[in-house]
């Protein structure tokens, strides 16, 4: 595991061992339930460092999942699942997450990442905003995004990623 600035926060890749603990996180903090391909999809090599467990003092606590698309010739990251469990919130885990994120999208330079995006339920604000403190604008609506959960509309938030300074 690496470390992070915060001595009690700490950073793992997924590996099969760990997909089950990934699992249970996802089933506490997310009121959809991911398909298999989703937990295939977070293992493949090539997001290894946008798939993220997040550790608080050797606690799993939350995780940080994105994929890389290719839209409209550009290579995106899109961030699938962020959360940490409601008693770690509010420690910087989601700052720390996102910004380990944030770096390794500006240094991966094959291919080269230009934005990043995802989508927030309509009806979590403190999301949007917590998003919109680190960069990101609304794009967007996306309707009935949601199949399963009420409401369906989700906003679309994007930030353009600046290379790493060499």
């Amino acid at each position: 595991m690496s470390t992070s600035t915060n001595s009690r926060v700490s950073f793992a890749s997924l590996t099969p061992n760990n997909l089950g603990t990934v699992r249970k996180l996802n089933s506490v903090l997310f009121p959809i339930r991911y398909s298999d391909k989703y937990y295939q999809d977070i293992l493949r090599p090539e997001v290894e460092e946008f798939c993220q467990l997040i550790y608080y003092n050797d606690i799993p606590v939350g995780n940080i999942c994105c994929k890389l698309e290719d839209k409209d010739g550009e290579q995106c990251l899109y961030l699938m699942t962020m959360g940490i469990l409601a008693p770690y919130r509010s420690r910087t885990l989601g700052s720390q997450s996102l910004q380990r994120i944030l770096d390794a999208a500006a240094s991966h330079t094959k291919p080269k990442i230009t934005r990043i995006y995802l989508h927030v339920q309509v009806s979590n604000e403190t999301a949007k905003r917590f998003y919109e403190r680190h960069g990101f604008k609304e794009t967007g609506v996306h309707e009935n995004y949601y199949k399963r959960i009420e409401p369906k509309n989700a906003w679309i938030l994007e930030r353009t990623i600046e290379p790493a300074s060499k």
